[in-house]
């Protein structure tokens, strides 16, 4: 009787070989591969997401004030680091979605929650709808800045002004009733509410279409004879500010709520009018739509 036939395993099938290293080249480059020039703006956004972070976790131990000093801190830290990676030639896409996230953070969750834990859990429900709605906004705004910011065709006015608050003076503007909670006001129910309904004023604020003086023109440039006073200018509000924090803090976020109409008005004489209802694919002002 024949004995069956025994099959053979099967080899495994080898893919072939990378020759051209595209396989390898799709995992991006090694560490060894990556300047120290282009880590240093990556790390300082890393220092500012630690920043915000540690504002929350300052917040909920009920130590506010470095709670806030920590935000602050994160906004200023997002500041530097893009001028850092255009001094040292570092920009990347990498760096872009980081510094992206990193604004989500500290310029979203961490003053939503500081100021939920401070005052608006006073109201319940409706503070907390109030933090979740400014959170959001914060998101829709940044959204809103990457898309505009990768597009080719740019009109003019986009190097004078943002379209809506910009995020980092969003977290300084809602900040405002912990920075009167913080002289002495007390956080009750009705402030609570108050704070609420302000809030949301801020997250409207954020994803407006309003005209926002951005003072990053190449017009904007100060006269010879205004460079002194306007350093002493500096100097006075850093001193103020290190002396009477909170009561600068106050004043710094009621101007700048004022300065808005402001800029508004300027942006209208230069440019016009602009639309009730904006044209289908435009997500800015005027001249922002394909």
């Amino acid at each position: 009787m024949e004995e069956p036939q025994q099959e053979k395993p099967t080899e495994a099938v080898q893919p072939a070989a990378d020759v051209d290293g595209s396989n390898d080249k799709a995992r991006g480059p090694r560490l060894r591969e990556i300047p120290l020039r282009l880590m240093i703006p990556n790390m300082i956004t890393v220092l500012a997401i630690c920043a915000g972070l540690s504002g929350i976790r300052l917040a909920f131990e009920n130590r506010v004030e470095l709670a806030v000093a920590m935000v602050l801190f994160a906004a200023f830290l997002d500041g530097i680091d893009g001028r850092v990676a255009r001094l040292l030639k570092a920009t990347s896409s990498f760096g872009g979605q980081m510094d992206s996230l990193a604004d989500i953070i500290n310029f979203g969750v961490a003053p939503a929650l500081v100021l939920y834990v401070f005052v608006l859990d006073q109201a319940r429900s409706i503070g907390w709808i109030a933090a979740l709605i400014y959170a959001i906004a914060t998101g829709l705004r940044l959204a809103r800045f990457n898309v505009m910011a990768e597009r080719q065709v740019k009109a003019s006015w986009q190097s004078e002004y943002f379209v809506g608050v910009p995020a980092p003076a969003g977290a300084m503007l809602v900040l405002l009733p912990v920075y009167l909670g913080l002289l002495g006001l007390a956080p009750e129910r009705l402030f609570a509410l108050i704070a609420s309904a302000y809030t949301v004023l801020i997250a409207f604020l954020l994803v407006s279409r309003l005209p926002v003086w951005s003072g990053k023109s190449e017009n904007s440039r100060l006269r010879r004879d205004l460079v002194l006073p306007a350093i002493l200018v500096v100097v006075f509000y850093v001193a103020t500010l290190m002396t009477y924090t909170w009561e600068t803090m106050v004043v710094t976020a009621l101007a700048y709520l004022i300065s808005l109409p402001f800029g508004a008005r300027s942006w209208q004489r230069k440019y016009g009018d602009w639309p009730a209802h904006p044209a289908q694919g435009g997500d800015g002002l005027p001249g922002d739509n394909d």
